[in-house]
């Protein structure tokens, strides 16, 4: 067992009050008074969080005796100087039950270092070891613990000693505590693992398949082998939840029970294979983000944004692929995948904010716009994750063609993990990526990134998808807020539109946004308004859309509304829902067939 000269041991103290206890001991602390500091937000989730608010107490020690502890600013602190061990004793509220923070209950204990582990200015490449306590009597079940931080003397799965070779390490391997299902499987010779906490129902060795061939594929296109000695899904379930965390060698996920394959239901659902997108983007994210970094993120300051035009790049490829994985692996069929990428040139087409703001933009500002919505989100912040993923689509097919199909995308990321990720430390610029991304294609693509990516163009993705993938494009207007896209009309005759949104989750007919230019908008209509007759008859949320149908556009009809506890009228001219719904069809053909196969087998 190896000592540090830096440990932490977490507590588990209160699991009915949430609270984790954990004890810092420097065995050489600064001698001019030790600054201690806890991030302000976790790598991989673009915005500040204020970890430190969570810390309710905390005393320290210069051996046996109790010395002052000073608060400098939101989320650092200063102990008296101490010639000795300096032990600093603090706990933490635990409950965020995401992927982003930490959470304890009863239950289950889940964290990442972000969360608990406070930074020891100065000593950030030291050692650091990290001993993990198991709770007394009063929680629920036999716990266990599911890590990748090295074992230091604990048990696989077990209680006890785990060390990092530096805080940044220490702060990339989060840890589950608790009772949870193992689902093991091994990808190319390497220990993979699902630790799933929560109750459900689960067709564990369906799941080991299904998650062992989305590995393969992944590692199939960065080469052999994987890029670490063991891998870990740690995974929440809830009664509805979404979401993905990655790691340097795990990655953490939220998913509602009912996205887990069911032991008696062999049908591929689509909460299941939304399920397996999440762990193929998570997954993917080993090479892209966690090994090729931009470089603004090489050795991030965690106490405050970091800037980068490049998330469209790391966060919208990785969206590319995740969904495309899946058929490349065998999971899904070329008519399902289709499915799902219509349904996010959906998304996109829906916010008008994709006319309003660059990839490029959206990234450098994920911190304050993209991580913040309101009400006017859609009408001004694009995704860098959906048309992200779309620019990679179309950057995908722009190599194809200027190669005659002889390179694509896949080869631009091999150049990447072989230039900026396998054994190398050097960050990505965006200078780098399209210069490189120019040299696979043979061609000078400033002009594309110019466009796309610092652009604000509608994408023109019909003839490429045509001419070099094999399908066409088609766009329909919406059938209602429901619609999703991905298949064809149900309805034949296009129907009227208001453009404002209505919360879904709410019984009143609330409205969350209205579209930029929109009759709403043209109407005087706003968020929060509370529709409460068409005209003349009472609306709620379930019937608002029911009663709207009835009308065509061109209809002139009067809203009445509450705002702010005031009673509006607003006359409002529907025009027609527009055509911003995708779904595809097959090109016919020999070529059109062997192009299809080309780009969704790889």
């Amino acid at each position: 067992m190896k000592s540090d000269p830096i440990s932490y041991r977490v507590r588990p103290v209160a699991p009915y009050a949430h609270l984790f206890e954990v004890e810092l001991r420097i065995l050489r602390p600064d001698p001019n008074g030790q600054v201690l500091t806890l991030p302000a937000w976790i790598p991989g989730s673009y915005m500040i969080r204020d970890f430190a608010r969570h810390i309710v107490e905390i005393t320290a020690f210069c051996g046996n005796d109790r010395i002052a502890i000073d608060k400098l600013d939101k989320q650092t602190w200063r102990a008296a100087p101490c010639q000795r061990t300096l032990h600093v004793r603090y706990r933490v509220y635990c409950w965020d039950l995401s992927v982003r923070g930490a959470h304890l209950d009863t239950t289950h204990g889940y964290f990442n270092g972000t969360s608990l582990f406070l930074t020891v200015r100065g000593q950030e490449q030291s050692g650091h070891g990290v001993i993990l306590d198991p709770p007394g009597s009063d929680v629920e079940g036999v716990w266990r613990v599911a890590t990748t931080l090295a074992r230091n003397g604990a048990e696989r799965y077990g209680f006890g000693a785990y060390r990092a070779d530096s805080y940044a390490e220490l702060i990339d391997h989060p840890v589950e505590m608790g009772e949870f299902t193992l689902v093991e499987f091994s990808v190319c010779g390497v220990p993979h693992a699902m630790a799933i906490s929560g109750h459900k129902q689960c067709d564990c060795d369906r799941l080991a398949h299904d998650l062992q061939s989305i590995c393969e594929t992944h590692v199939a296109l960065f080469g052999e082998p994987p890029p670490m000695n063991e891998y870990l899904f740690l995974t929440m379930v809830v009664s509805d939840g979404y979401g993905g965390l990655e790691h340097r060698n795990s990655c953490s996920l939220l998913c509602s029970r009912n996205d887990l394959p069911h032991p008696n239901d062999s049908s591929m659902s689509e909460g299941y294979r939304n399920f397996l997108s999440l762990c193929s983007h998570e997954y993917f994210h080993l090479w892209n983000v966690k090994r090729i970094r931009p470089t603004a993120l090489h050795n991030p300051d965690l106490s405050r944004e970091v800037h980068t035009p490049l998330l469209w790049a790391f966060e919208g490829i990785t969206s590319y692929y995740d969904d495309l994985a899946l058929v490349r692996a065998g999971l899904i069929d070329h008519n399902s995948y289709l499915q799902l990428l219509a349904r996010n040139i959906t998304r996109v087409l829906r916010n008008p904010g994709r006319l309003r703001q660059s990839l490029a933009d959206s990234s450098f500002d994920a911190w304050t716009k993209f991580y913040k919505p309101d009400a006017n989100t859609p009408n001004a912040v694009v995704s860098y994750y959906s048309k992200g993923a779309l620019v990679a689509l179309l950057l995908d097919l722009t190599i194809r063609e200027a190669s005659d199909q002889q390179r694509s995308l896949d080869d631009l990321m091999r150049a990447l993990w072989q230039r900026h990720g396998m054994d190398q430390d050097e960050g990505v610029t965006s200078d780098g990526f399209e210069a490189l991304a120019s040299e696979i294609a043979d061609i000078d693509l400033q002009p594309f990134f110019e466009r796309w990516v610092r652009g604000t163009d509608e994408l023109e993705l019909v003839t490429p998808l045509r001419e070099l993938a094999g399908v066409e494009l088609q766009l329909r207007s919406a059938e209602g807020e429901l619609d999703k896209g991905g298949s064809e009309a149900n309805v034949s005759r296009t129907l009227p539109w208001i453009g404002a949104r209505i919360d879904q989750h709410s019984d009143d007919a609330r409205i969350t946004t209205v579209l930029y230019e929109s009759p709403a908008q043209q109407a005087g209509l706003a968020a929060g308004d509370v529709i409460i007759a068409v005209d003349g008859l009472r609306v709620r949320r379930r019937d608002f859309e029911t009663q709207l149908h009835r009308f065509q556009p061109g209809d002139r009809i009067t809203i009445h509304a509450f705002r702010h506890d005031t009673l509006r009228e607003s006359q409002v001219a529907l025009a027609a829902a527009p055509a911003d719904t995708a779904w595809f069809t097959l090109t016919e053909g020999a070529v059109a067939a062997q192009q299809r196969h080309a780009w969704l087998s790889a």
